[in-house]
Parts: structure tokens; sequence; C-alpha cells
């Protein structure tokens, strides 16, 4: 656990913040905080440069929660922040999912700055997110053909393998009894041509995890990547951590999220 210098405030009877910053020692003069590090002294509140103390620069953290009506289960998709910059996000609720927001995702609206949350999960997606992300399955495939690094996953023409599943996406695959699935790899190529028997989709197996599939007649299912899946984050509350590394001074007023109500 890192160590803090916390400050008293008498207008909210109570310690509101934390710096990372450890003086030797503190005193007021003159309207003016002093503190000693090292033997030197600092004048605090007169450096353009924020969030620097002693020549090492730090960043601003702000950790609150979204709470309203608790009992209920809820989705919780965007973050705005009414603020004069944006701010990166991490994001936990209670069930526990988690989520983040990078501050270049944000866009500027009206004064405001709107982002979408994005799962933190991985793209593939660990054995231990599989319950959280939005599995589909296309069916059993007919033959493995190509090479085990680019592996192609050949369907019969009967099978819709659908307009969904895209370049970019993590494949999947079971063998009987068709449980447990593994990593195949990223798709790269979907091509359906049911006039001349082309129905099959390429990957690339080279990504971290995966394999081409050690069966035929392996049930192929696949994953959508972050980006595309950001449908939010389920929970009764949000926890959220808002990160700027700006070295000028900003200020944020509020920060809101778009809530959804859960039915499952």
């Amino acid at each position: 656990m890192p160590d803090y210098t916390l400050t008293y405030s008498e207008n909210s009877n109570g310690w509101p913040s934390f710096y990372s910053y450890m003086p030797e020692y503190l005193v007021g003069l003159n309207n003016y905080l002093y503190s000693f590090s090292g033997g030197n002294i600092f004048q605090h509140n007169s450096n353009e440069v924020r969030n620097n103390y002693y020549g090492v620069q730090g960043f601003s953290e702000i950790t609150s929660v979204f709470n309203d009506d608790p009992i209920t289960n809820k989705i919780f998709k965007t973050v705005n922040l009414e603020s004069d910059t944006a701010w990166s996000a991490a994001l936990e609720t209670d069930l526990p999912n988690t989520g983040l927001i990078d501050y270049t995702w944000f866009v500027q609206k009206e004064g405001d700055w709107f982002a979408y949350i994005r799962s933190s999960g991985g793209d593939p997606a660990a054995l231990t997110e599989y319950a959280l992300r939005s599995m589909n399955g296309i069916s059993q495939s007919l033959s493995v053909t190509g090479t085990a690094n680019t592996p192609i996953i050949n369907f019969a023409t009967t099978i819709n393998i659908g307009n969904i599943i895209s370049i970019g996406d993590s494949l999947y695959s079971a063998n009987p009894p068709y449980t447990g699935p593994t990593l195949v790899g990223t798709v790269t190529a979907i091509e359906i041509d049911l006039v001349n028997n082309i129905n099959r989709i390429t990957v690339d197996a080279t990504v971290a995890g995966g394999a081409a599939p050690t069966l035929q007649d392996s049930f192929i299912l696949y994953i959508k990547n972050q980006e595309a899946e950001s449908h939010g984050l389920l929970g009764h509350y949000m926890k959220f951590v808002l990160q700027n590394t700006a070295t000028i001074a900003t200020e944020l007023f509020a920060v809101e999220s778009q809530v959804a109500k859960s039915n499952p």
C-alpha cells in the first residue's frame, strides 16, 4: 500500500484529498503552503506544471461510485464528463464486471465528453471471460484445410455463416461433447460463394494460445472484438476511477452515466 499525504478541510470537516508527495515538514505562511524535502524548501501552488512535486511528475485521480437504486440490476453503457478535458476511466461493478475508457476514446459534444464503456477483458477472450462475453455459434465444420498457422474452416453450403461475424473476430472450436471451447485464432477472411461450393472462414492461428481445430467436425464459435461488443457493464452499482495526466490546470464538474435496467 503506497504512502499518501492527507489534507484536512475545515469546510467539509473531513479529509477529502490524498497527495502522492511525502514532505518532511509542512507550514503555512502568508497565504502560501511551504514544504520541505531533501533539505530544500518548496512553495506550493506557484508552479505552472501541475502534479509536479519535488521534480517528480504525478497525475490526478478521482474515485467515486454510481449507486442510484442499488437493489436494481442495471447496465451501465456510457460515461459523460462535464469537464474541460477528457480523463481516462477504470470501471468496476459488484458482479464483478470491469471496463475501461482511454481518454482518447472520448468525443466532445456540446461542451461535454462522451464515450461508451468497453469491457476490460482481452482480445481474444480468456476462458474466465466466456460467461461475460457474447459467444455465438455457427455450426459444425465440414473440414479443416490450409496450414497449421492459417487454417481454413469449411462449412457445408447449407450452413448460413451469417453477416454478424467479421474480420478481426476471435474464432473458437469445441470437440465432442462440444464443451470447453478453445481458441483457434483471429478471423482474416470470410468467403461465401454457395454456387461454387465455397463457404469458409480463414483464420490466423499464430496469435497467443491459437491452434487449428483437431477434428474435422468441431463446433465453431466466435466472439466479437471488445470495441464491437461494447454493450456496457452489468451490476447493481459501478465504481469509477478517473485519471488525468495533464500538466496544466483542468476542471471536472460532474460525472454521469447512461444506465438501463437489466431485464434477464
